[in-house]
């Protein structure tokens, strides 16, 4: 079955607070997007990649991101749309009949994830239709009012941070966002989106490494990351 991947990098980076948009600030030797495109394009069990990225951006990430991109080759560019939903919706549309089988939807920004993740995700996927990374709560919980005071405490059993790679069978992903579309809905991760038709979704334990970096403490933290594990 035939693996597609879809790396949404259309974020403007305001909470990074510079004017380079977040996916292109760099890590180490190169552009976070770079390391986080690599993971995949270097990866045995990823057949297609799909690069949804600012319209106005597309000849930046050919000779600035891509031409620092081991097999690079398997890389499709696509325009996005307004907000991240929509650029997914565009990732989707951009595989060919022939290459759907499985799709992993990735954040530009998580250039951490583990080669091991990535083959429970699709193994998953394969056999329930619908998966994501995710890690437990590991702090405790305080649900908040609008004046900062406590209301109650929260049992984090069972709580989950989601993460991305998340992974699909692609019928049933295709399926939500459409649905979405139709009912003009909006969902906070893809995964939400799969819950709404009805259909099961399962998680994987992710790591505490596989971060997103969209403020300038993650970006350290990254950088930290980086140096003890490469």
């Amino acid at each position: 079955m035939t693996v597609s991947v879809i790396i949404v990098a259309g974020g403007r980076g305001a909470r990074m607070g510079e004017h380079v948009r977040k996916q292109y600030m760099i890590l180490h030797d190169r552009p976070i997007l770079s390391h986080t495109i690599q993971i995949f394009t270097t990866n045995e069990l990823c057949d297609h990649i799909i690069l949804v990225i600012p319209p106005d951006d597309i000849e930046f990430c050919k000779t600035e991101i891509l031409s620092r991109v081991d097999h690079a080759e398997k890389v499709k560019m696509v325009p996005g749309g307004a907000e991240r939903q929509d650029s997914v919706f565009c990732g989707l549309e951009a595989i060919k009949e022939e290459w759907r089988g499985i799709v992993l939807i990735h954040d530009g920004v998580r250039p951490f994830v583990g080669k091991s993740q990535i083959l429970d995700l699709i193994s998953c996927a394969k056999k329930k239709g619908a998966c994501i990374l995710g890690i437990s709560a590991f702090d405790t919980l305080k649900k908040v009012d609008k004046q900062g005071r406590i209301c109650r405490t929260v049992d984090r059993g069972g709580i989950y941070f989601a993460q991305t790679p998340q992974a699909f069978q692609y019928s049933v992903i295709k399926k939500a966002h459409d649905m979405a579309r139709m009912q003009n809905f909006r969902g906070t991760d893809d995964a939400y989106l799969v819950e709404q038709i009805g259909h099961e979704v399962f998680v994987i334990n992710g790591t505490r490494d596989n971060i997103k970096i969209t403020t300038q403490e993650d970006l350290r933290l990254a950088q930290a990351i980086f140096t003890l594990t490469r």
